[in-house]
């Protein structure tokens, strides 16, 4: 058989649980494409009756292209009743930031960008006011100023979504983007929109969490990091975190450890996105290590 370079990709697949899945997938990809597995994961929803499983694999086959295995890999798709992708570690994902007046969460995945942790290339960022421009000068990353409020979002929404089109966009987070999407918008990216919340959702949804928090007395602060929905703060949760606080700790004190919480929850919800560790199904997800 002719080779070429290896190349790696991921295989996702969540079907109706049945014996020999498995068996079946590993063996196609064995037979077909000569590959070297490394790394397996699988999952069983006992409830749902619902199998997921990821694959992330090795081959020097040139035939095994996005459409090639595609054609290889469709009749066995459809005797499992898979739902299915296959991604290539070659492809890297183009990523647009949206973002407000907070800026902790945006610095935080500009450095970690910068210094590699991310395998992406970052298009641009988009905000509704302008304190964000000088850190994306400073890391050398287009900057959109694109003021908009409740009344001007139906004309506004349109224009970035004309961005993200433009520069082909796979993938959005909303770093602290203090705008709420419209359903339309939405509906264009599914499970393409990453958020972060500043609470341990569902607890204190809304505007003000902290403040919320800290009138209740709360001696857990938490941060969430979900993918978006036509639900506000409802969609499907991908990474939580907590801090412990006190009556010693005043609002400015726990909205700071808030933040740091924030940081941690949204680039690892971002990281598991482009390394494609992510199965979403009925409002959950199942994060694959």
């Amino acid at each position: 058989m002719q080779t070429s370079p290896a190349k790696t990709a991921v295989l996702l697949i969540d079907c109706p649980d049945r014996k020999g899945l498995v068996a079946a997938i590993v063996n196609f990809l064995v037979q077909k494409y000569d590959i070297n597995i490394l790394n397996a994961d699988q999952h069983q929803d006992a409830e749902l009756g619902l199998f997921f499983m990821r694959v992330e694999f090795a081959t020097e086959d040139p035939l095994c292209t996005q459409q090639g295995f595609h054609d290889a890999f469709d009749p066995l798709a459809r005797q499992f009743h898979m739902n299915w992708r296959i991604e290539f570690a070659h492809a890297q994902q183009n990523v647009a930031i949206f973002v407000s007046q907070y800026l902790h969460c945006l610095a935080d995945l500009l450095h970690r960008h910068q210094t590699g942790e991310f395998s992406c290339n970052l298009s641009l960022i988009i905000s509704n006011h302008e304190n964000a421009r000088a850190l994306a000068d400073f890391y050398s990353i287009p900057f959109h100023h694109i003021p908009v409020n409740a009344e001007t979002k139906p004309q506004i929404e349109p224009q970035q979504q004309a961005l993200l089109t433009d520069h082909r966009i796979d993938l959005i987070v909303l770093a602290r983007y203090m705008q709420i999407l419209s359903p339309t918008f939405v509906q264009a990216y599914p499970r393409r929109i990453i958020n972060v919340h500043h609470s341990f959702l569902p607890a204190f949804v809304g505007a003000k969490p902290y403040h919320a928090a800290f009138a209740r007395g709360v001696k857990l602060i938490g941060a969430t990091s979900h993918y978006v929905t036509e639900h506000l703060d409802e969609g499907p949760i991908i990474e939580q975190d907590v801090a412990r606080v006190s009556q010693n700790d005043q609002l400015p004190a726990l909205i700071q450890k808030g933040r740091d919480l924030e940081r941690m929850v949204l680039s690892r919800a971002v990281q598991w996105h482009l390394d494609h560790r992510i199965l979403s199904y009925a409002n959950k997800t199942v994060i694959f290590a």
